[in-house]
């Protein structure tokens, strides 16, 4: 069994935190600065919501599929810079990509809340000799979403920085 509420709960509390932070940030900075893997922040946002909709959708597999699963995994071998470009997230709207981070985050919370505990230990094939289990997906996800939270915050100091 796992505790989602506090899951949940933190989830709410970054998109609480972020969702008018990236509704204020000016245009330069979300279309230029770069991060270690040469994405900018639009391309950040743009990944988290795809790791929201294929989370989700790895979920519902993992409920109904034979265990262990195999379901592709899109980040796999740079796939995922892949889905950034031809989904053109670097000329998205930013207002619409805010709201679908926020909304896709939402439903992501909705999902968790329904997991059946008895498919927890269901486990998804990710790669060669990779298992994870539903369990840990759900469990680590706001780590992944943290990590490019804090790369957001980063290169907006960094602009700041190079403001002063």
């Amino acid at each position: 069994m796992i505790e989602t509420f506090e899951i949940t709960n933190e989830i709410l509390s970054l998109i609480d935190d972020w969702e008018q932070k990236l509704v204020s940030l000016p245009q330069h900075t979300i279309m230029q600065r770069r991060n270690s893997q040469n994405r900018t922040i639009k391309q950040i946002l743009g990944h988290l919501i795809d790791s929201s909709s294929n989370n989700s959708h790895r979920i519902v597999h993992l409920q109904y599929q034979p265990s262990p699963f195999h379901f592709p995994n899109y980040a796999t071998f740079g796939n995922n810079d892949r889905w950034i470009a031809i989904q053109d997230y670097q000329n998205e709207d930013w207002h619409n990509m805010i709201q679908l981070w926020k909304y896709s985050l939402l439903h992501f919370c909705h999902v968790i809340k329904n997991v059946r505990d008895d498919k927890l230990n269901n486990e998804w094939i990710s790669g060669p000799d990779k298992r994870i289990t539903l369990k840990s997906m759900i469990v680590d996800f706001p780590k992944h979403l943290k990590l490019h939270i804090f790369e957001i915050n980063d290169l907006i100091n960094k602009d700041i920085r190079t403001l002063c």
